[in-house]
């Protein structure tokens, strides 16, 4: 016996107020049983022993150090700008308002 039947895809479908076609129905059975079959399959594993996981790596922290270090002047910043106005970046103005 399926573990879905066509009368469920046909409900669900309802219920999700979609509109299938007879062959939609057909093939999204078919579709729905093979993915419930590996849901199953993967139910069955025994995973008592096996410790929760967020990643399949034993990843630590991948970032580094943020330690503090040499920075720009404001005028060396200013100095690769396109446009630059008392000391500051000059942008475009954004939906019309002013700065």
């Amino acid at each position: 016996m399926s573990r879905i039947s066509r009368d469920d895809v046909v409900h669900v479908a309802r219920l999700a107020r979609l509109e299938l076609a007879e062959a939609e129905v057909d093939t999204f059975t078919g579709q729905l049983a093979a993915i419930l079959d590996h849901a199953e399959d993967v139910a069955a594993l025994d995973l008592a022993d096996v410790e929760p996981t967020s990643h399949p790596y034993p990843l630590v922290n991948v970032m580094r150090a943020d330690d503090p270090g040499e920075t720009l002047s404001n005028s060396e910043a200013l100095a690769a700008a396109p446009h630059a106005e008392s000391g500051r970046f000059r942008v475009p103005t954004i939906l019309g308002e002013a700065p």
